[in-house]
């Protein structure tokens, strides 16, 4: 049966075992260095206590590995990835072709870096040693089932969460404009900045705007669709959130997922456990710019979030009227004090905490002057984080136990839901039990409490309940077991799907271009050995991006604007991204409907 896992981010060890506390049936994580996340960096001992967390219930641990290697930093590149193979992960995520040449023996994925769109790609990376390919977020449906058909390695699709504007792995904006990379795991989001659009000789279409801000992804209403494409891996991003947005999201999808799966019995989770939240998940409740669908169904309007690049929330209603007394919204959704709004004015955003709620009327924290008509969010709700900071999940692995009893002794034996056992045995005398069926529902009642523990008896068995066993030795013996059982979860080996490299698999291309960034020898290696023949210098190395395209996208602004050239538009000739000092001229390949941002500053 094929093996479906819901894939969560995790910054470091809290929110690793929120993570999978909520559901989730891997985890990534950041290691010391080369993780495209600077800000989500954990040592070598701390990843280790993610691991032994995370796979006593099956769930697996991937770390990120997937910047840019210089060719100074080879050989600790290779020291790094071979100590977190030895704290236990189950994958390197990786952009940098070096890595498959460092014989490291282990299951590499192909990060969103290595820029996944077409089944060739997908085909080769397969056939090139990588177990799983993670697709670029701006695929279709039809895209994504044209690359899953193409290769035998795992697909991983992103299903939640922030959209790089840029095709991931191939964005020099922000290395343009400071000396910050995003392929080296510091990217400064010169994406959310505010922009204008302009001709280039002074005149401004849109001043101030954040132009290429993209609302965040949700594709939980689509898991089934996804599924059917034959994905595997469904990925949420994240590894900067908190740990309140881990758990509700991953509840979130742990359902959502759940209900696809129940109508798939061909396919089967990848991990075990059983949590049981005490709340709703929401995800408009936790940090969103808006959702979007994005290019999952096509290319379309309406994806980007031109007034704010920050978490505006769920949508409540209107302003219904505002005046010196506080602000009257027509919702039908209830508003507690403490809540935290956001009212899209024409100027832009404004935020308020509620202070108090009388009625239909609301007291800000600030004086609000609001025109009636304004679109009201509400981007923190307090009374639901107040229910998911009190809410105790568990996840729970289900056993039967079995008790076995004779004049000799007894035996105690869990097994779990998987077939893993473990025992705890006596040897002494027995008495005959005066009252057999009462010290059988004894017995049993002793051997099914499992206290804090990971393990949920949902069945016990006993075999000669006419010999009378003390409850202080049975308790004895099922903290044993129950230790035991737990250790050996532990040391369960997990599946892995090491492949090897097929040297005779060709590239898509015969040239490496420069926004493909071979930054070390390793890798130039690897592409010749697989075809190619020329190799671009990377724009990663070059000193300046002046007249080069720093972002490629699907997403493009004269679409979103309602000025498409393919929909005879009222603005003509070149278009600029003007933001501090920085020029970029706009080209439209509409033919392959794309965007590129060529850098012209001086």
């Amino acid at each position: 049966m094929k093996r479906i896992e819901l894939l969560a981010p995790a910054k470091d060890y809290e929110a690793a075992v929120a993570a999978v506390d909520y559901g989730a049936d891997a985890i990534y994580i950041g290691g010391t260095r080369f993780g495209a996340r600077q800000a989500a960096t954990n040592s070598l001992e701390e990843v280790r206590r993610v691991v032994q967390y995370a796979h006593r219930y099956g769930v697996r641990v991937y770390a990120t590995f997937n910047t840019l290697i210089w060719e100074s930093e080879l050989a600790d590149a290779e020291r790094e990835a071979r100590a977190l193979l030895e704290t236990g992960i189950d994958a390197l995520i990786v952009q940098d072709m070096a890595v498959p040449r460092m014989g490291l023996g282990c299951e590499l994925h192909a990060s969103t870096q290595v820029q996944v769109r077409t089944p060739e790609m997908a085909r080769f990376l397969g056939e090139a040693g990588f177990s799983r390919v993670i697709l670029e977020r701006a695929l279709s449906l039809e895209e994504i089932r044209a690359c899953a058909a193409a290769t035998t390695a795992e697909v991983e699709c992103f299903v939640h969460g922030a959209i790089c504007v840029g095709y991931s792995g191939r964005c020099f904006l922000s290395r343009s404009i400071s000396s910050r990379s995003g392929n080296r795991g510091a990217c400064s989001q010169p994406c959310r900045l505010k922009w204008s659009l302009t001709d280039g000789r002074g005149k401004t279409f849109i001043k101030d705007k954040h132009l290429l801000s993209v609302r965040d992804l949700n594709l939980s209403e689509r898991l089934g669709d996804l599924l059917d494409a034959g994905v595997t891996s469904f990925k949420i991003e994240g590894r900067l959130k908190e740990v309140d947005y881990i758990r509700n999201v991953v509840a979130h999808y742990r359902r959502a997922l759940d209900r696809a799966l129940a109508q798939r019995p061909e396919l089967v989770r990848a991990s075990v456990g059983a949590s049981e939240v005490s709340f709703q998940p929401d995800p408009e409740k936790s940090f969103t710019r808006g959702f979007t669908t994005y290019c999952f169904d096509g290319r379309m309007r309406g994806v980007a979030s031109f007034d704010t690049p920050k978490a505006v929330g769920e949508y409540l209603g209107e302003v219904e009227q505002c005046s010196p007394r506080g602000v009257r919204l027509r919702t039908k959704k209830a508003i507690a004090a403490g809540d935290g709004l956001c009212f899209v004015t024409r100027e832009g955003v404004v935020g308020s905490n509620i202070n108090a709620v009388s009625g239909a009327w609301l007291t800000p924290n600030r004086a609000l002057r609001v025109e009636v008509g304004t679109p009201v969010y509400r981007n923190y709700d307090h009374l639901f984080h107040k229910t998911l900071a009190a809410d105790r999940t568990r996840r729970l692995i289900s056993v039967k136990a079995f008790v076995w009893l004779n004049e000799q002794g007894v035996v105690l034996r869990y097994t779990d839901c998987e077939g893993v056992e473990a025992e705890a045995e006596r040897v002494l005398t027995l008495d005959v039990a005066q009252q057999p069926a009462k010290n059988e529902a004894s017995i049993a009642s002793q051997v099914a409490r499992t206290g804090d523990t990971i393990f949920r008896v949902e069945g016990v068995e006993v075999e000669g309940a006419e010999w009378f066993v003390p409850a202080s030795l049975l308790g004895e013996m099922r903290r044993e077991a129950i230790g035991k059982l737990l250790a050996a979860r532990e040391q369960k080996p997990l599946w892995h799907t090491v492949r090897s490299e097929d040297r005779a698999a060709r590239y898509p291309h015969t040239t490496v271009t420069a926004d493909e960034n071979v930054t070390n020898s390793l890798a130039a290696a690897f592409y010749r050995d697989h075809g190619v023949e020329r190799i671009v210098e990377p724009l990663e190395l070059a000193l300046s991006t002046e007249g080069a395209v720093v972002m490629r996208s699907a997403y493009c602004i004269r679409r979103e604007m309602g000025e498409c050239l393919m929909e005879r538009p009222r603005l003509k000739g070149d278009l600029y991204l003007e933001t501090g000092g920085h020029r970029y001229r706009l080209e439209f390949d509409c033919k392959r409907c794309e965007m590129a941002l060529i850098d012209t500053t001086k």
